[in-house]
This record gives C-alpha cells, sequence and structure tokens, in this order.
C-alpha cells in the first residue's frame, strides 16, 4: 500500500503533463560540478522549451541546455548547443552542437576568475531560440 502512495503523486503529475525528467548534471569527464548561478530559459513565444545552466567543476566553467521533452517529443527533431560567454562575449571555441539531443554541455573553459555566463541555443523549425544565464563574476 505505501509503495502505490509514493507512485501516485509521480502518476497525478505525469497525467496532468507537468512532469520533469531528472537529467544528470555532471559535464563529461567531470564528475564534481556544482550549478552557479540562476537557471536561464529558452523560449518559443512565451513557451519555454530548454533550460540553460552554468556549472562549475574541475576548475572550469560549463555552460549547459536542456530542452524539454514537450519540445523535443515535437516531429521534425531539433538542434541544440551549449556555450560560454566570456567578459561578454560569446566563446565559440567552447561551443559544442547536438543533433536531437536533449542535454548538451560545452567544452570547459578555465575561465573561473572571469565573468561568465552559460548560453544555450534551440533550433529546428526554420527558427533560432536561445537563453542565457546571470553573469557570475
Amino acid at each position: 500500500m505505501r509503495k502505490a502512495m509514493l507512485i501516485l503523486p509521480a502518476v497525478a503529475l505525469s497525467v496532468l503533463g507537468m512532469t520533469s525528467t531528472a537529467q544528470a548534471e555532471q559535464a563529461p569527464g567531470c564528475s564534481s560540478t556544482v550549478q552557479i548561478g540562476s537557471t536561464g530559459y529558452v523560449k518559443k513565444g512565451n513557451t519555454t522549451i530548454a533550460s540553460v545552466k552554468q556549472f562549475k567543476g574541475c576548475g572550469k566553467n560549463w555552460a549547459y541546455t536542456y530542452v524539454w521533452d514537450s519540445y523535443a517529443s515535437k516531429p521534425g527533431g531539433f538542434s541544440s548547443s551549449a556555450a560560454m560567454v566570456v567578459n561578454g562575449d560569446r566563446d565559440f571555441g567552447s561551443n559544442v552542437n547536438g543533433r536531437n539531443k536533449q542535454d548538451v554541455w560545452s567544452k570547459g573553459t578555465n575561465t573561473l576568475t572571469k565573468c561568465t555566463r552559460a548560453y544555450g541555443e534551440v533550433w529546428g523549425d526554420g527558427n533560432v531560440y536561445w537563453g542565457q544565464t546571470d553573469e557570475r563574476c
């Protein structure tokens, strides 16, 4: 009986379309990342389609983009990317793209002593949607 009671809230949220898939928020090759700053969002009009986060770990900064299930499950596919913005300029060397990948990590940057933000993009319907986090110095 207890198991059914514990599962019921998750089932109810699923029926309401409010599920949130747990993501492994760990940068490739670095097992000790922690989020810094606030989460940014990528929006298509008024609809949120992805989250953007900045992490630090292993002596580096990392950008992370997670495309929400509601957008990722639409027909036609999508692409997504994650990159760091350092001192106001996008670091194209850190950029990583993914085709039909819900979670994309940037390359790590040696920028812990600089002002940084994470930047993410999602595209696939002829438009590019982007979002970023707050700046951390």
